[in-house]
């Protein structure tokens, strides 16, 4: 499977993969900008490609019938908007060998100033990095932009990823936004 992801993804489609994924078992990996249902698409061959084990965190409204089985087939589990959600996930990671959240922490397709924060305590409560995944339209890329270790301050997180993706060009930019209030 790895093989043929990267070939579709690189080969045929004409993507880029950038920055080495780390050699890191567990993580939050947070993936940006989110402006498309392409970017979906495009996430999970890029992450098929890297063979390592993750799951998707997907709007529980996703999950009716039809469709809840070809989420679950995708690699999605539902959100939540509770704080014990958070305490779920942190405990799928605590409870694995090797595994990797992946969300978007915009949270929803439009333009939004208010990026979901669960990501930033999930991490916190498995004691795992937070690996900061990207896609750019303009350039064709897709990969890590980097890792953030430190996790002692939101507001210090929040300013580095907001760095890390000052230079990425999203599908739509006028859906995306790196103003974002805590």
């Amino acid at each position: 499977m790895k093989t043929i992801s990267r070939y579709i993804l690189v080969n045929l489609l004409g993507w880029r993969i950038a920055g080495e994924f780390p050699d890191i078992k567990k993580s939050v990996i947070i993936f940006a900008p989110h402006t498309s249902y392409w970017d979906g698409f495009y996430g999970k061959l890029y992450l098929m490609q890297l063979g390592i084990n993750y799951k998707f965190l997907s709007k529980k409204e996703f999950f009716k019938f039809p469709l809840n089985y070809f989420f679950k087939i995708y690699g999605s589990i539902p959100v939540s908007k509770t704080k014990e959600y958070i305490d779920y996930v942190a405990e799928l990671i605590n409870n694995s060998s090797e595994l990797h959240i992946v969300l978007s922490p915009e949270g929803q397709l439009a333009k939004t100033t208010r990026w979901k924060k669960g990501y930033y305590y999930m991490a916190v409560r498995a004691n795992v990095p937070i690996i900061v995944g990207f896609i750019d339209y303009k350039r064709k890329e897709i990969g890590v932009k980097g890792v953030i270790d430190n996790l002692n301050s939101i507001e210090a997180v929040r300013r580095e990823v907001a760095e890390l993706y000052s230079d990425v060009s999203p599908k739509y930019p006028e859906n995306f936004s790196l103003e974002i209030k805590i």
